[in-house]
């Protein structure tokens, strides 16, 4: 009802141009017919295939020879009795001088005639020309409670045509409402229908079927991208001060807790290969949100201006996306400080400063960064991500987890495997350096046609040079930096 009040004050102030951009084409015009008998106005309707027809009147006759765009502006700009017209799809013939001409026409002439045009597109852009002469009315979004009413529906309707009960738990039931969150209510019961229609239950596993499926339908692709492999924290060795610290804050990202600021986000800081890629996957895994990952690379555009409006679409889609984590991986490589790029950076951070201000919508930010001494002040600072953690090289006990999970994962733990000396060997390095060493060393013992020995292993991690030697400088000014200034990740 709040909705349908907001659109009758718009068209009642006068503005003679009203754009709505949804793919909820029927429910609009149900809507401009609930309207029609508020306002006491005619409401008619217009397609290229079926020309203008009465929206507000069951039945009503198309007018044929009305499907030409030109015509149906024509006949607006001489009809005479005070109506709403609403242009579906209108938008790819706004390129013609002349068409929008006419368009303009009839908005100036809106005292006098009183017709007020709609433009009703999955998405619209506005004319130069008709700006001032519009206003842009947003659909709103189904909240929580209508989310999980219209699950409990389609679950009814699969019960009566089965004869059995949809099974479910509560805790799930909310998590796949909060995942459908951001979807229109067509989008959302169709994705309830299909989650139910599979098996007859709605289960953890079709979380991330739901967050695929939002993905697609949202349109991302390009700057943002969806990462589908996400990890759970049992996959992760070590990091147990950043496990701790996010699990006490998960009650309060989902609203859970009142009283409490909602958890903005994190920086993780450490050498290449040492798992902060790897532990922003286990944040959404564990946490069943869906990972979205910025692409600097894609983000940046040749074209003045480009590159912010690009940065503001990713941002707004991971608002519509949200709960989820929003990762920026390798941070400094987007936002480091540029003299020689004529301040797209500075722009860009700015534009990334004011969402991380303003946001509302639960978007957990996961920061990456190999050389956090290239990043402006204004980002690093506190309050705009919550901590800074850093990930230093694993230790001993954490390399023995690091072996044991790549062999688990392989199914390839032989009984001679000698754990400790393994992580005693390979002091300094990476958890990235680690699992190609377990690769490598299959690789040779599949072409012996043997079976997985420690020769192997002790034979590749002889051969490695680790990161933490090969670059020992820049991996002590690291680690330099980060005292006192970072909390250990553990």
């Amino acid at each position: 009802m709040n909705e349908l009040r907001d659109l009758q004050l718009i068209i009642g102030s006068g503005v003679p141009i009203v754009v709505i951009e949804s793919h909820e084409e029927i429910r609009v015009l149900q809507m401009m017919t609930k309207l029609s008998m508020k306002m006491g106005l005619a409401v008619n309707a217009w397609s290229v295939t079926d020309g203008l027809w009465r929206a507000d009147v069951a039945g009503s006759e198309p007018i044929q020879n009305l499907t030409d765009p030109e015509s149906i502006l024509v006949h607006i700009k001489s009809a005479q009795t005070p109506s709403m017209f609403v242009l579906c799809d209108f938008h790819p013939y706004l390129d013609e001088p002349k068409l929008v001409r006419l368009v303009k026409d009839i908005a100036l002439a809106h005292k006098k005639l009183g017709h007020t045009l709609v433009f009703l597109s999955h998405k619209f852009e506005i004319p130069a020309e008709l700006k001032r002469l519009s206003a842009v009315f947003d659909i709103a979004l189904p909240d929580e409670a209508q989310l999980l009413n219209i699950v409990r529906e389609e679950a009814t309707k699969w019960s009566k045509q089965r004869g059995s009960k949809v099974k479910t738990d509560r805790d799930t039931l909310q998590m796949v409402v909060r995942n459908l969150m951001g979807l229109s209510f067509e989008d959302a019961r169709r994705l309830a229908r299909g989650v139910i229609a599979d098996d007859g239950a709605i289960t953890q596993n079709d979380i991330p079927e739901i967050n695929k499926a939002k993905f697609k339908l949202l349109d991302m692709e390009g700057v943002l991208s969806f990462e589908y492999d996400t990890a759970n924290f049992k996959e992760v060795a070590g990091l147990v001060d950043l496990k701790e610290w996010l699990a006490l804050r998960h009650d309060a990202f989902f609203g859970e807790k009142s009283g409490v600021d909602t958890p903005k986000g994190v920086m993780l800081l450490g050498v290449q290969g040492g798992g902060k890629s790897l532990a922003a996957k286990a944040v959404a895994g564990s946490w069943s949100l869906p990972l979205l990952r910025l692409d600097f690379a894609c983000l940046y555009n040749k074209f003045f201006g480009e590159s912010e409006r690009n940065l503001r679409e990713a941002l707004k889609m991971a608002e519509l996306m949200a709960p989820c984590v929003l990762w920026i991986d390798e941070i400094e490589k987007g936002l480091g400080q540029n003299d020689t790029d004529n301040g797209t950076s500075q722009r860009i951070l700015g534009t990334l400063l004011t969402w991380m201000a303003e946001r509302k919508q639960r978007v957990f930010i996961v920061a990456t960064s190999n050389d956090i001494s290239q990043l402006p002040p204004e980002l690093v600072r506190k309050g705009r991500l919550d901590e800074i953690f850093f990930v230093d090289l694993p230790e001993q006990s954490v390399r023995e987890a690091i072996f044991e999970i790549h062999f688990n994962k392989r199914q390839c733990r032989p009984t001679s495997i000698d754990l400790s000396q393994l992580a005693l060997l390979t002091a300094g390095f990476t958890g990235a350096e680690i699992e190609q060493v377990v690769v490598s060393s299959l690789y040779c013992a599949a072409a012996e046609g043997s079976e997985l020995g420690q020769h192997h292993l002790v034979s590749e991690i002889q051969k490695t040079s680790p990161l933490s030697v090969v670059m020992a400088e820049e991996v002590a000014k690291l680690r330099q930096w980060a005292e006192g200034r970072a909390v250990a990740a553990g």
